[in-house]
């Protein structure tokens, strides 16, 4: 797998990140990087990506606007470029790494990236030298100002006014009180041209239940447990070309189903990612405001095109009863040159029940294991890590993900807490230790076995 090319500090704090990675054997993509020779920026945009002229070379100085354009909703397109084309001759130097990590990353990010470069045997005079010149640079505002995509909000769909098909696809298990009000939600949207397919894999299922809705709906009642068990045995029965996954615990707006279409139209995108307000956990992340390209791939609120699945299978089974199923499945879509648009207009409500569906088939975090001794991270989380990045980006995102894992869910949101995170993981080293073993050796099987992936 290729690397696209970037800033040192972005393999530390976001490796397991899609635009990491260049999707070969593909005309056009969407991307944050940046090369002025072969990529042009939009002339309205080029207030939003400024040079930075404290950049010691025109290559950190490019990447720099590049990941600025990305995060602000520039949506840069690749087409027809090999990826020889998009190199730089020259790399960013210690300094400009500095600068960068200085500029766009809370403070603690510059002494982490210090300590585990010195830690590693890096030149320790390089290191403190260019961390000390850097002291003094201000933190920007990477979300804000950002691209606001006039034209969208008066924009006329043609898919709207074709009153295309849409199959929604909802798995369900033990939570009628909740899928009571998905279904009512779904009675009310504005565009009626739809069927809605539901999983039941209940224990003992009400089959009356479903009498009460004026759908046009298939039940499907699964003996077998398993969210992408459900969801591919759905996507088969869909007849629509375009097929939208929600969960049974979510609440959505009368314009849900018309708003991804007219995103997936205005940008001719494959997949429009909708943005989940949580109810539990995080605060909801500013960059979830305006559109942008999709970094992520949420099953519970996402319409694709029927042609995505049919060139790169439907979703990887091996990830039953565990987690990141809907990320492997982003980024596969990603690395076939898919086009993926993150939109808030498509938003619905997380509730984020503690009962039913993957609550009850197992963790329901990636990180934070049930038991003492269960393997810290999930053992599908290292099997998709390992299958798509490179050792040492496995290993930064295991470290980065479990540190704040130390911290309680019901204060997930609260970062300023991260730090004692660290100290935790100083008196259990050897507890993390044997967890994480335990989930290695288990994704290493599970890597051997090969994927489960399903093709229409």
């Amino acid at each position: 797998m290729k690397l696209l090319e970037s800033f040192t500090i972005l393999k530390e704090v976001n490796s397991i990140w899609y635009f990491n990675l260049y999707p070969e054997n593909v005309k056009s993509f969407s991307t944050y990087y940046y090369n002025s020779s072969v990529i042009k920026f939009p002339d309205e945009h080029k207030d939003l990506i400024t040079e930075d002229l404290r950049y010691s070379s025109k290559t950190a100085m490019e990447l720099d606007q590049g990941y600025r354009a990305w995060n602000r909703g520039v949506m840069l397109k690749a087409e027809n470029v090999s990826y020889g084309e998009l190199i730089h001759k020259d790399k960013p130097d210690l300094n400009d790494n500095y600068l960068f990590i200085r500029k766009y990353f809370k403070w603690h990010r510059a002494y982490y990236f210090l300590i585990k470069n010195i830690l590693t045997l890096h030149n320790p005079v390089k290191e403190i030298s260019s961390f000390l010149k850097t002291k003094n640079v201000k933190k920007v505002d990477l979300i804000n100002p950002h691209c606001e995509h006039s034209g969208y909000e008066n924009y006329s769909s043609d898919l709207l006014n074709n009153s295309q098909l849409v199959s929604i696809i909802i798995p369900t298990l033990n939570r009628y009180d909740y899928l009571r009000d998905v279904l009512n939600d779904l009675e009310n949207q504005d565009h009626k041209n739809f069927e809605v397919i539901v999983i039941d894999q209940t224990d003992n299922p009400d089959r009356e239940f479903y009498n009460n809705f004026k759908l046009h709906k298939e039940i499907i009642f699964q003996e077998g447990k398993g969210q992408w068990l459900a969801r591919n045995e759905a996507i088969r029965k869909a007849k629509g070309n375009f097929l939208l996954f929600f969960d049974d615990d979510s609440r959505v707006d009368a314009d849900w189903i018309s708003q991804h279409l007219k995103s997936i139209d205005y940008f001719d995108a494959d997949i429009s990612a909708g943005v989940s307000l949580s109810k539990v956990g995080d605060s909801v992340p500013e960059n979830y405001k305006f559109l942008r390209w999709a970094d992520q791939f949420d099953s519970g609120n996402a319409l694709v095109k029927r042609e995505v699945f049919e060139k790169v299978g439907m979703f990887d089974r091996q990830f039953d009863k565990q987690r990141m199923g809907d990320g492997e499945f982003g980024l596969r879509a990603y690395l076939s040159g898919f086009k993926s648009i993150s939109n808030p207009y498509a938003k619905r409500i997380h509730l984020k029940t503690g009962t039913g569906g993957l609550r009850q088939l197992g963790s329901w975090d990636a990180f934070r294991p049930k038991k003492f001794f269960s393997p810290r991270p999930l053992p599908s989380v290292v099997y998709f890590y390992r299958k798509y990045f490179p050792r040492e980006y496995v290993m930064n995102a295991l470290v980065i993900g479990i540190l704040p894992s130390l911290i309680p869910y019901k204060w997930k949101g609260k970062k300023y807490l991260y730090p004692f995170g660290a100290l935790i993981a100083i008196f259990i080293l050897p507890v993390l230790m044997i967890q994480l073993n335990i989930s290695w050796k288990k994704a290493s099987e599970m890597l051997r076995e090969g994927d489960k992936i399903e093709w229409l």
